[in-house]
């Protein structure tokens, strides 16, 4: 059986993105998890949905709840460390000849 390589995604967690397109538009938030097999993220505060939960241990009560869906990736884009708007991501070798994320618009380095 052979496994396909999964994609280089530009976005990983912990990253400030903001939001292009839909219903969140213009929202900025932090990544909290990427799911790189669906190409989707779940940003804080983006995305909510209503969840149905049954009585347990953390909730005993039940009831609904609200809680971030998947956002696909190409709807984010990261934001620009110096100006906090939108960019694009590139790649480029830093002085210790390791390959690091840059902003294409200012050019600062993606920690």
């Amino acid at each position: 059986m052979i496994i396909p390589m999964q994609k280089k995604l530009h976005i990983k967690r912990g990253d400030q993105v903001i939001v292009n397109s839909g219903e969140y538009k213009g929202q900025k938030g932090r990544v909290l998890n990427v799911i790189r097999d669906k190409e989707r993220a779940i940003v804080e505060g983006v995305n909510m949905v209503s969840k149905h939960t049954k009585p347990n241990a953390n909730n005993p009560q039940g009831g609904i709840t609200k809680q971030e869906a998947p956002v696909h990736i190409s709807n984010l884009n990261l934001v620009d460390p110096s100006s906090g708007e939108a960019t694009r991501i590139g790649r480029k070798l830093n002085d210790n000849n390791k390959l690091v994320r840059i902003a294409k618009k200012s050019g600062e380095e993606i920690k």
